[in-house]
Order: structure tokens, then C-alpha cells, then sequence
């Protein structure tokens, strides 16, 4: 059966022109070579996700650029379980497997099948408004509650299975997977989380009271998040590709998706190593 290969590409010239090289190389070898369309993030105004997914024949998607192209890969393969290989164009990468230099010798044990599959905990966020969804997107970091353009505190509701776990008094709340507690989690102060764990964690953004900590809860519990105050300037992000504003009219349901990510492997690469090489733990 002929091979089909999805390539999601950061608009940069470097990753745009490694891309083309890229297509011209697999289809040297019979594969057919499909792009992701460049389409801009899932604003407010345009709520319906009707956007372009990869299909299911796909045998895997590269994604080319930094770990906002990997994010962009994921949501175009939604949950039709193709695989995800990411080869870093940029900087800090956390979501991708190897640098630029070694693409071509990876797609070669990928065309073969010889790699490995890493599974990923996603989350499912869904708001709800006069008890209308209104808005569902799955996540594979996080979901980002938090001001807007005003310069004001916010006053966020959580609960947890329906129990009440506090308001947090600040800058916003950030709930997220063990593979988004090295993105802006930890920015916010929260914990590193092991990728491979099954956990749900609530981080506070700038919290008015510094007793605010971050949580870490089973990905059994479902965590419902409500505007307190009138009038307030909030907005949702997800994983950065999708945003709206909220209000105290909202509820926003958080839980774990019912599928996972699969992630490409093909090299023995451990958590702590990429801990040491993206955050420099071990410089002088």
C-alpha cells in the first residue's frame, strides 16, 4: 500500500524551504506528500471548528518548526490517531524528536515502520453558555483562563468534580496535561511534571494571594472553571491556536479526552536529558 505523509510547516523560510526538499525527497520514493493548509487560529466570531483535518490514511504527519507547529499538527490530526513527528527548526522544543540535521535518516526508518509510538494524555475543554456548548476543542498542553486586555484582577471559580476548590484571585488559572507542564505551567511557576503520568493540574497566573499553588489531581476528575464578577475582560485560550472571550454567562468543563496522542520515537531520549539540554539545568 503506498505511503501518504502529512507535513504541517512553521511559515518561516528555513522551515518552508527544508518542507520542499522534504516533499521532493519522499516522492523520489513513492510516497504521496500532503500539507497542511495554513489556516489562521480559531477566533472569537468563528467558534465552529470546521477546520481542514488530516485523513485517516495518513501514514504519519511531520511537523517542521518549533513546538507551536507541533500544536497546529496535533489539532489538524484531531482524533483520527495519526502518528506525530516533530524536527525542531528553531530553539526550545519540547514536543520534537530530533534537530533539522537528522530529518532525512529519521524518514528513513519511518518510511520502514521501524519507530516507536509515545502515548500522550489530551484534554477535552467545552464551554458551555445558558447551558448551550457552544464551543468543544481537544488540547494536548493546556487550557489558559485569563485577562484580557485590561490590566485587572479576575476572579476565576474552580471546581473539581462539582466540589468546590477555591476562587483564584489574579491573572488567570492554566489547566493542564503532564506534557504542557513545561510550557506555560512553568512560565507560572507550576511544577515539571513526568510526561508519561496521567494527571490534571491547575496552575495559578500571577495569583492576589501567594497561598494560590498549583495542583496536581488525577485525569479521572472533571474541572469546571466560572467567571465570579460581572464585567470581567477574560479570555480562553487553547494550546494557543484556539481563543475566545468569556464571561460570568460561561462555564468552561475540563477533562481528559477520550483518545490520546501518538507521538513518533525513534531515538532512546530521556525526559531528564531533554530537562538538562532545554532548560541548561547542568550549564556553568
Amino acid at each position: 500500500m503506498k505511503k501518504k505523509i502529512g507535513i504541517a510547516v512553521k511559515a518561516k523560510a528555513d522551515a518552508l524551504e527544508k518542507a520542499v526538499q522534504l516533499e521532493k525527497w519522499l516522492k523520489e520514493r513513492g510516497v504521496e506528500v500532503v500539507f497542511k493548509p495554513n489556516t489562521p487560529p480559531l477566533l472569537e466570531g468563528n467558534l465552529k471548528d470546521d477546520k481542514p483535518r488530516a485523513a485517516k490514511d495518513i501514514s504519519c504527519v511531520v511537523s517542521l518548526g518549533g513546538d507551536g507547529t507541533f500544536l497546529s499538527a496535533v489539532h489538524w490530526v484531531n482524533n483520527s490517531g495519526v502518528p506525530v513527528l516533530g524536527i525542531n527548526m528553531g530553539n526550545v522544543g519540547f514536543l520534537t524528536e530530533a534537530p533539522k540535521e537528522q530529518l532525512f535518516s529519521i524518514m528513513e526508518r519511518v518510511l520502514s515502520d521501524n519507530y516507536s509510538i509515545e502515548k500522550r494524555m489530551l484534554l477535552t475543554a467545552t464551554v458551555f453558555r445558558d447551558k448551550n456548548k457552544v464551543a468543544s476543542h481537544t488540547v494536548l498542553n493546556d487550557v489558559v483562563v485569563n485577562i484580557g486586555t485590561l490590566a485587572r484582577i479576575t476572579h476565576l471559580d474552580a471546581y473539581v468534580d462539582d466540589n468546590y476548590l477555591a476562587t483564584f484571585k489574579g491573572d488567570g488559572i492554566i489547566v493542564s496535561t503532564p506534557t504542557g507542564s513545561t510550557a506555560y505551567s512553568i512560565a507560572a511557576g507550576g511544577p515539571i511534571i513526568y510526561p508519561q503520568l496521567e494527571t490534571i493540574m491547575i496552575t495559578p497566573i500571577c495569583p492576589f494571594t501567594t497561598t494560590n499553588r498549583s495542583i496536581v489531581l488525577p485525569d479521572s476528575v472533571t474541572v469546571k472553571i466560572k467567571i465570579r464578577k460581572k464585567n470581567s475582560d477574560t479570555f480562553l485560550t487553547l494550546d494557543g491556536q484556539i481563543g475566545l472571550s468569556i464571561s460570568d454567562e460561561d462555564t468552561v468543563i475540563v477533562k481528559r479526552a477520550v483518545h490520546d496522542l501518538n507521538m513518533v520515537r525513534v531515538q532512546e531520549q530521556r525526559f531528564f536529558d531533554v530537562l538538562n539540554t532545554k532548560l541548561k539545568w547542568n550549564s556553568a
